[in-house]
């Protein structure tokens, strides 16, 4: 249990890492032409097809597994105190993993599919490209209420375990209402939940770590 308990430590302080990465990326080197033509757009997204591959791989299918392992560590260290409660955070936090991985997938594989389509008819290409960024941002991107589900079920646990601490289960409850909250359309909300979750993982990842040794030890 403590090896399984100290790797979920580890892979919550990647996710962290991650989402920096993310919007490092984004935020500091991405710059795509959003005002451009069409043509433009697809010479940008050409030139930068590996790069992008690259971050839809680690944001979303590097995540997911991460992720997998967290969420099961999780319900390792809880079932025995909630079994009710823990199974039905552990369902969401599996599906949020197969909706995570499965839309890195589609970005890649939509990536280059566009590209390939942009040289023969640019026009259907675009239109190609504004659904598969829509379903990528549906999936996992925009739409965080699986996730907080997760976040939100599992602080409730842990309240009521005391297998993490207090602290850390309270800030839990504020993220997970977040992202349930981003069912409705405001980027702010996808903004504070990515943002949240930096602080969350990191921490999370952090007392995992520290109290693998001690797994039912109050916070």
């Amino acid at each position: 249990m403590n090896k399984l308990q100290k790797l979920a430590g580890v892979a919550a302080l990647f996710e962290a890492a991650i989402y920096i990465s993310a919007f490092i990326f984004y935020g500091g080197f991405w710059d795509y032409p959003v005002s451009s033509d069409d043509t433009l757009k697809f010479i940008f997204l050409t030139n930068n097809q590996v790069v992008l591959s690259v971050v839809n791989l680690a944001m979303y299918v590097v995540f997911g597994v991460f992720l997998a392992v967290l969420v099961l560590a999780i319900h390792q260290r809880m079932h025995t105190k909630v079994p009710v409660l823990s199974q039905i955070a552990t369902a969401f936090g599996i599906i949020w993993v197969g909706l995570v991985i499965a839309s890195g997938m589609i970005a890649n594989v939509g990536l280059g599919a566009v590209i390939d389509l942009s040289v023969k008819n640019p026009e259907q290409a675009m239109t190609l490209w504004v659904v598969i960024n829509t379903v990528v941002e549906g999936l996992g991107g925009g739409n965080e209420v699986v996730g907080g589900l997760w976040v939100l079920l599992l602080s409730i646990a842990g309240l009521k375990t005391g297998d993490l601490p207090k602290l850390l289960n309270c800030f839990g409850l504020f993220i997970g209402t977040v992202g349930i909250l981003t069912i409705y359309p405001a980027e702010v909300l996808t903004e504070i939940f990515g943002l949240s979750q930096i602080l969350w993982f990191s921490w999370l990842g952090v007392a995992m770590l520290m109290r693998s040794n001690s797994p039912a030890q109050a916070g």
